[in-house]
């Protein structure tokens, strides 16, 4: 005997019963899902992610090879810091006992006698992008962290003259965007630290250090330490403003109390200007049979 012929099921209940598929995230493509990327079984690939998309794109704009600036976001150009500690100077006067008002006016102060940094960073990105972007190749690429301060002007240095310069900018808790200076194609948001490190220093063949803050030493003490250890290959290290950097830190008391060898303190040297900075890049490359600076500079 035959089974009796089951309803036809009614259109509508079926497209709702596809609805509900396509709205699973379990059906999404794995790549294209943010919930299941985000799952914290996820992060070594998404550690892998971090450090390859970068890596791809440089290589399909050419970039060779980086010189890395760093510097505070606090040092900013002149008329910025002229304007900023007027209006210090006026808030204090109007509260002469206001301890708190009267310290902003003398860190007011510091910083506006840093302005000269900026021009400083300016000029050396301009001096550098200027000899080593020729030819449709890409060599020194001037490598910031993105943000303001020292890191937009030697973005802003490139853009003067044209050339391509780079930004690793850093999710952070509070509002930040990356400085307009950059290369659009070449601007990249991490999120984690350790990977943006490592491509500060991938195809770094010098490292800039401005005045500036926790971030700054950050990235100058871990170089020096994996070109110490001889964990990378020794790259020219050049802290720009001697009386800064010899007042926040006794380097000799480091080999006085045993902590390094005296021939660490070669690992470093000093630059005033922008000029001065290149040569010593220059000298440092002249002197290693095995490197060269583009077009036998």
């Amino acid at each position: 005997m035959s089974q009796p012929t089951p309803p036809p099921v009614a259109n509508d209940e079926h497209s709702q019963r596809i609805r509900a598929i396509r709205l699973s995230t379990s059906y999404r493509q794995a790549h294209t899902d943010p919930d299941f990327m985000g799952r914290e079984e996820l992060r070594p690939v998404r550690l892998q992610l971090e450090l390859l998309k970068p890596e791809l794109i440089m290589h399909d704009h050419g970039v060779a090879s980086t010189v890395v600036v760093f510097g505070g976001t606090r040092v900013v150009e002149r008329d910025v810091a002229e304007r900023r500690l007027a209006e210090a100077r006026a808030a204090a006067a109007k509260k002469p006992d206001d301890v708190r008002l009267q310290h902003r006016v003398r860190i007011a102060e510091n910083v506006a006698k840093k302005a000269h940094y900026y021009d400083e960073a300016r000029e050396f990105a301009r001096i550098v992008s200027g000899q080593c972007q020729i030819d449709h190749r890409c060599d020194y690429v001037v490598c910031t962290g993105g943000g303001p301060g020292i890191m937009e002007a030697a973005n802003r240095g490139a853009f003067d003259v044209g050339a391509k310069s780079i930004g690793l900018n850093i999710t952070l808790p509070f509002e930040q965007e990356p400085n307009s200076y950059i290369t659009p194609e070449l601007c990249f948001e991490f999120k984690y630290f350790a990977i943006r490190k490592m491509h500060f220093l991938m195809r770094a063949k010098a490292m800039v250090a401005f005045p500036g803050g926790f971030g700054t030493m950050d990235e100058l003490f871990e170089a020096l330490t994996l070109i110490q250890t001889r964990r990378m290959q020794p790259i020219p290290v050049v802290l720009f403003g001697r009386d800064y950097w010899q007042r926040l830190i006794n380097w000799d008391l480091f080999v006085e109390e045993g902590t390094i060898s005296p021939e660490d303190l070669g690992l470093f040297q000093y630059a005033e200007t922008a000029q001065e900075c290149w040569r010593i890049i220059g000298d440092f490359y002249r002197e290693k049979p095995a490197e060269r600076l583009p077009r036998g500079q």
